[in-house]
């Protein structure tokens, strides 16, 4: 098993920049894929960015590349870098890890964090 707890999530203005943390605790942290996805209320939740056990490489949405940056720090935290925020990027944002695939899609994802609540005013 492998929990994992997201912090950083606050009300930011519009072009601010967040950087959300993602804690994991349970078996070995450097042998899974981490992801971030997103959710807002009626809505199915969405990728966003993932990055693969080394940390060599990385995914990210269309809507958020070039804006967002995942990073992995091989202890037990991984991390998205939020630049640039749009009022669109307001939504609950969920940490997800899988030891046997890259979590690029939400039915990829073995383990889920409670969400963080992120809140880009314009």
């Amino acid at each position: 098993q492998v929990q994992l707890v997201e912090s950083g999530g606050r009300l930011v203005q519009a072009g601010g920049s967040l950087r959300l943390s993602c804690a994991a605790s349970g078996r070995t942290f450097s042998s899974y894929a981490m992801g971030w996805f997103r959710q807002t209320p009626g809505k199915e939740r969405e990728f966003v960015a993932a990055i693969n056990w080394s940390g060599g490489s990385t995914w990210y949405a269309d809507s958020v590349k070039g804006r967002f940056t995942i990073s992995r720090d091989n202890t037990e935290n991984t991390f998205l870098q939020m630049n640039r925020l749009k009022p669109e990027d307001t939504a609950v944002y969920y940490c997800a890890a899988n030891g046997r695939k890259i979590p690029l899609a939400v039915g990829a994802a073995a383990y889920w964090g409670q969400g963080t609540q992120v809140t880009v005013s314009s």
